[in-house]
């Protein structure tokens, strides 16, 4: 990347049209008004607009309609920016080979996400669910409750949110080991991560989503893990294989699970996962707190104006890899 240009940079004397993928409620561009041409599309146009736009804002990520409506040849968005951490829902092979900039929403979510962690966390340890279902059935029911402080946990994903859940673990005295794709100094590569599971008494999911992740969480790594230990995942669905899982809890291989993340979203009502014994479902909503949008509006209005003027991009993803590369 130029250090004075930012590529796919729209020319000066040229107004951009911006195209925004919407989702209710619709992005706050307020600085944007009246500088920028604003189009908007929805999955069935998307298609036949994509063409004609200088850059594509995907509000809706939870859709994949830029993956089906991405043009092989041709015009196309010179700038790609998604309003979420992940980019599997949008990268195909003809966008991922174009000279099109894709950016993402790395940083809105660290702490958010951390934060819900540890509440999990906290939840499974302090045996939180169980409570509420005596009150409900107004029985007194005294127990014994799991300290925190002085477990192991084992994260996956050293991203930003990765990092941001080890810091937040720490905070309650949890040992904590970070796994990602290459090792490197306070970070475990892949060969590690067997042993780490083994040995951990909460294993986090936040990887992304790629070729290499896919399917990472089978029978065989539930099966090496403690019958005390728990698993939660906040990363992408499609990195556990459910099916597994859910037979893992039934028979008590493994102690509790929280799932916030899933194969198909929303999770069907008739889903046999809502009655998995020792399992926390949660309707995708880890990183979403009050004012959530407004933050990813502001971000997108910022990345905009630097890359209208020229100026490098943050939040650069790797089409390769899927995902903004560590620093």
């Amino acid at each position: 990347m130029s250090a004075r240009m930012s590529p796919g940079a729209p020319h000066p004397s040229a107004p951009a049209t911006l195209l925004v993928l919407d989702a209710d409620p619709l992005p706050r561009l307020g600085r944007l008004t009246g500088r920028v041409r604003i189009e908007h599309a929805d999955e069935s146009t998307l298609a036949e607009r994509l063409p004609h736009a200088d850059a594509l804002l995907v509000w809706d990520f939870a859709s994949d309609a830029v993956r089906r409506a991405w043009p092989g040849e041709g015009s196309r968005p010179r700038w790609v920016h998604t309003a979420s951490a992940g980019v599997d829902h949008l990268m195909c092979p003809e966008l991922a080979a174009s000279d099109t900039v894709v950016t993402n929403a790395r940083g809105i979510f660290d702490r958010p996400i951390a934060e819900y962690v540890a509440a999990l966390v906290l939840t499974m340890a302090k045996d939180l669910p169980r409570t509420w279902d005596l009150q409900r059935r107004h029985e007194w029911r005294h127990r014994e409750s799991q300290r925190v402080a002085g477990t192991r946990a084992c994260v996956i994903g050293s991203g930003p949110i990765g990092r941001a859940i080890v810091r937040t673990l720490k905070a309650l005295d949890v040992t904590t080991a970070l796994v990602g794709r290459v090792p490197r100094t306070g970070i475990h590569g892949p060969n590690d991560l067997d042993r780490l599971m083994a040995r951990a008494d909460w294993v986090v999911s936040a990887a992304p989503l790629t070729a290499e992740t896919y399917g990472m969480f089978d029978a065989r790594r539930f099966g090496m893990m403690q019958p005390s230990a728990r698993f939660i995942n906040i990363g992408r669905g499609q990195l556990v294989v459910e099916e597994a899982l859910a037979e893992a809890l039934s028979k008590r291989w493994i102690a509790g699970a929280a799932l916030d993340v899933f194969q198909h979203e929303p999770l069907g009502r008739d889903s046999p996962l809502w009655e998995v014994p020792g399992l926390i479902v949660s309707p995708h909503m880890s990183g979403d707190t009050i004012g959530w949008r407004d933050e990813l509006g502001q971000q997108f209005v910022e990345l905009y104006e630097r890359w209208a003027a020229g100026k490098p991009l943050s939040n650069v993803v790797d089409k390769k890899r899927g995902y903004v590369p560590g620093h």
